[in-house]
């Protein structure tokens, strides 16, 4: 069938179709037909790095041919600024090529490089982000504790105190996805507790085998099939060498983290994933008959496809819209919550209508929907649960 991927009056960039193009392409021929095999599978957690995803479920000889692939045409380096080595496309490029991926179940791997390690300096670039860039170092962001989810400023409880050139850092970290596979944690402590958001928390980068850093090696079990750990400091010394950015600038490199990859970028995750389910809705509705005719005949059905295609076109035109605003050096904390919000809920009510649509079938394992919908219902919690977001969103309002 054709999919339904609507013709926008405007047009975006041609460089940005083009990628757009690329995606779909790699997303078709190289991701859709490994779907079916790797939809049972239990290797494919949330929270996981693509390549270790594939490696988990397909092995190694698979994971090398698609990160072949990613990196001979580019999209491996989608992410990455020029100046190091990357394709320095524009945000709104980024969001059109993973809504593209996110059609597929299965991940492409690239190089997702958290926005805040372009702040390395000296050393700290050829040590962690290049390595991060290519692939042979994973990394975790360690803000989240036991007593300090959604107020982290405010009730964040780990220390970190000068010591000489070092740092001693004692504290409890909680719900760190990918910790137990990183090789450093971007970690924030509290550095100055009279300041704390306002200058008194800082980044520090702490390699894996750093001594007073233990982590749960059992991981937290997540009902979405992720695995996140409790990661415990006692007095683990850091060089002051390793402070990410500016000491006490801790809280806005992690905001700045939250903002573009937490929150505005779930937007195409969602984006994809629910332009795929209608894609099935549609297809399906035609073929399936009940009583001696189509359910794409009755009423209750429609209705269904047209709610879902309404947040698709509305979800879209946000996405785009605010991306466009971020390449423009635009603040759009607000907005990216704004985008968040929504392609959370909209995602979570789309995938549930589309099961709801094909009925038994909707529940099989050997279609992608139960998946999206586990990994979309996350949406609603990691990176700011709804409520934060509806917050943040009424602070802007009533400023």
């Amino acid at each position: 069938m054709e999919e339904l991927h609507p013709n926008q009056l405007y047009q975006l960039p041609p460089e940005v179709e083009e990628f757009r193009s690329l995606a779909r392409k790699v997303c078709r021929e190289e991701l859709m037909p490994l779907e079916r095999e790797y939809l049972p599978h239990s290797g494919h957690a949330l929270g996981l790095k693509e390549s270790i995803k594939i490696k988990n479920v397909f092995g190694k000889d698979i994971a090398a041919r698609l990160e072949k692939v990613s990196r001979d045409t580019g999209l491996w380096y989608c992410m990455v600024p020029e100046q190091y080595g990357g394709l320095g496309i524009s945000l709104l490029a980024r969001a059109v090529i993973l809504e593209e991926l996110n059609y597929c179940a299965v991940p492409l791997p690239v190089a997702h490089v958290a926005n805040i390690l372009y702040e390395c300096k000296d050393e700290q670039v050829e040590k962690y982000l290049k390595p991060v860039i290519e692939g042979t170092k994973n990394t975790s962001f360690g803000q989240t504790e036991p007593g300090a989810g959604s107020d982290p400023g405010g009730m964040m409880s780990t220390r970190a105190v000068r010591d000489g050139d070092d740092w001693v850092i004692n504290g409890t970290k909680m719900w760190i996805s990918m910790a137990h596979q990183s090789d450093f944690i971007m970690l924030q402590a509290v550095t100055d507790p009279e300041k704390r958001q306002r200058g008194g928390i800082t980044m520090f980068l702490v390699d894996r085998d750093a001594p007073g850093l233990h982590i749960d090696p059992k991981g937290l079990r997540t009902w979405h099939g992720g695995a996140q750990y409790i990661v415990n400091f006692d007095n683990c010394r850091v060089p002051n060498a390793n402070v990410l950015g500016e000491v006490g600038k801790g809280f806005g490199l992690g905001q700045q983290w939250l903002t573009i990859h937490d929150r505005l970028l779930r937007g195409p995750l969602a984006l994809g994933k629910m332009i795929r389910a209608l894609d099935m809705c549609v297809e399906w509705s035609k073929q399936r008959v009940t009583f001696g005719k189509p359910i794409s005949e009755r009423q209750a059905i429609q209705w269904k496809l047209v709610d879902m295609y309404v947040q698709i076109n509305a979800l879209r035109a946000m996405i785009y819209e605010n991306c466009a605003k971020a390449d423009n050096g635009q603040d759009v904390r607000t907005e990216a919550s704004l985008v968040k919000l929504t392609s959370a809920n909209w995602g979570e009510q789309c995938m549930d209508e589309a099961i709801q649509i094909h009925g038994a079938m909707g529940e099989s394992l050997d279609l992608p929907l139960t998946l999206f919908y586990r990994l979309l219902r996350h949406t609603r919690i990691g990176g700011g649960t709804d409520e934060i977001q509806r917050m943040l969103i009424a602070r802007k309002l009533l400023r």
